[in-house]
């Protein structure tokens, strides 16, 4: 008996509805890099030190209220990390092989900073700053890595975030990488002195200033139009300032005052540079080396 045109509809729509699946579930699949795909180097963990503190890493990893005793300087994970998703626990960043990252081969981290790739092949959910962090030099993360390797072992047993429907939401960022990833990294400007590259690579790649400084859209994709103009903060409470003009503004004379600022914040009477969510950020900051902070400082500065 002939199928009915109400049935062919329906046979139909399910074939659409199949494939549409079918194609979401593998664009949304990771794709993890290949071992071949990493530079040869040799990882130097004293470069990784100051990588380490331009990233802010302790920042998020620190070692959460659970972890009696920790020394507090090492990345124990745990703190909460409240998000409008939810709330995030970082995990160890120490060598322990039980708890940490002490048995994570080279590729399985590159994966995780640099394409939210965890080692058990899930997507990461972007409120670990992998996006900014794709644009480093992959050698820059394997020094981190190796700074990391060199920290005393903690066991610090991993929190499971607490995300409505966490696969669900790590799958749904496999699709948005197609949009909110751009893995293309960072390159020098040629007109542009050695101090100011540098400190462009320290805003734009381990700083990550964009994460916050930067508008989104309506997707949650980074709107480099409006790079660094300030806008709502990405945790959802209150707004970030713009970094443009500051000098033009009054915020600071020149780019010498600012990278004061970034060194003393405000012992030294520089305002909103040591609260808020500028005040670990400046914290790390001041952990760099002078001519890292004046780099940053003279690129921030020329920002118009």
């Amino acid at each position: 008996m002939a199928m009915s045109r109400m049935g062919l509809l329906a046979a139909a729509g399910a074939v659409i509805l199949t494939a549409g699946a079918a194609l979401a579930w593998g664009m949304s699949t990771p794709h993890p890099l290949a071992e071949a795909a990493l530079p040869a180097h040799v990882a130097d963990a004293a470069n990784g030190k100051i990588l380490f503190n331009a990233a802010g890493c302790l920042s998020c990893h620190k070692p959460g209220p659970d972890l009696k005793g920790v020394d507090a300087s090492l990345p124990a994970g745990g703190a909460p990390f409240k998000t409008p998703v939810g709330v995030f626990y970082p995990p160890n960043l120490t060598p322990d092989p039980e708890t940490g990252i002490g048995t994570w081969t080279d590729i399985q981290f590159v994966n995780a900073v640099q394409h939210g790739i965890s080692p058990e092949g899930e997507n990461l959910i972007p409120a670990f700053p992998y996006t900014s962090y794709a644009r480093m030099k992959t050698e820059d993360v394997l020094d981190i890595r190796a700074y990391l390797a060199s920290l005393p072992p903690v066991s610090a047993p991993e929190k499971e975030a607490e995300v409505p429907a966490a696969w669900l939401v790590r799958r749904g960022v496999g699709l948005w990488k197609h949009l909110g990833l751009d893995t293309a990294q960072w390159t020098p400007d040629p007109t542009q002195s050695a101090s100011w590259n540098r400190g462009s690579y320290l805003a734009n790649g381990p700083g990550h200033c964009n994460e916050c400084h930067t508008p989104r859209s309506s997707l949650m994709v980074a709107d480099m139009s409006r790079q660094f103009a300030g806008g709502p903060h990405p945790g959802g409470e209150g707004k970030v300032p713009s970094l443009r003009g500051l000098i033009a503004r009054g915020k600071y004379k020149d780019a010498a005052d600012l990278a004061s600022a970034f060194q003393n914040g405000e012992m030294m009477g520089y305002e909103d540079m040591s609260s808020g969510g500028m005040g670990e950020v400046q914290t790390n900051l001041s952990k760099l080396p002078d001519a890292d902070v004046q780099a940053l400082a003279e690129y921030i500065a020329s920002l118009k």
